[in-house]
């Protein structure tokens, strides 16, 4: 016998080592990209929603049924029930269906997104907006023990008044002395 054979032999190479990636396994399934196929699915979804889908969607239809009516009989590929069309327009809305679907879950998880964002810019404000409260509040108190100019002049001019009326005063006192 070999000296890889045998359990031994098994063991050794089965073993795996942790420091390197592993090798890339063949998978039965292809790969896609999730978010190349929902942005795929947001253009598809975007485009359902417009005009033009519409007055193409309709001109085609129109066409559809014109041509399988007038058309020479051999030329016809539908007859009236229309039965290839109704069964392409369900085809139609079996994808549509799921890719607006998928287009408005990423639309909603943006939108999840933003508003957490916001919801947190939100509580940032609000703090700052009560710090700058509290700071007003304590300037205002410090401001009421301060001396303003309008105070001083207010006082400068009683002060002013006083001494006028002590020179009337005084000076009656005097012209009474003569």
């Amino acid at each position: 016998m070999k000296a890889g054979s045998g359990t031994a032999g098994a063991l050794a190479r089965s073993r795996v080592r942790l420091d390197q990636p592993r090798p890339a396994r063949r998978k039965l399934l292809p790969e896609y990209d999730p978010e190349a196929f929902g942005r795929l699915s947001e253009r598809v979804a975007r485009f359902l929603g417009t005009g033009r889908f519409i007055v193409w969607m309709t001109l085609v239809i129109v066409l559809w049924v014109l041509w399988n009516v007038f058309a020479p009989d051999p030329l016809r590929f539908d007859q009236y029930p229309f039965i290839f069309l109704t069964l392409m327009l369900s085809l139609q809305a079996s994808y549509a269906a799921p890719l607006i679907l998928l287009a408005q879950n990423r639309q909603d998880d943006r939108d999840r997104v933003t508003h957490e964002q916001d919801r947190k810019q939100n509580e940032r404000s609000i703090a700052d907006t009560e710090y700058l409260t509290r700071e007003i509040a304590a300037l205002r108190m410090g401001l009421g023990e301060v001396a303003t100019r309008d105070w001083i002049r207010s006082e400068f001019q009683d002060l002013i008044k006083e001494m006028e009326e002590r020179r009337l005063f005084s000076g009656e006192s005097d012209e009474g002395d003569r």
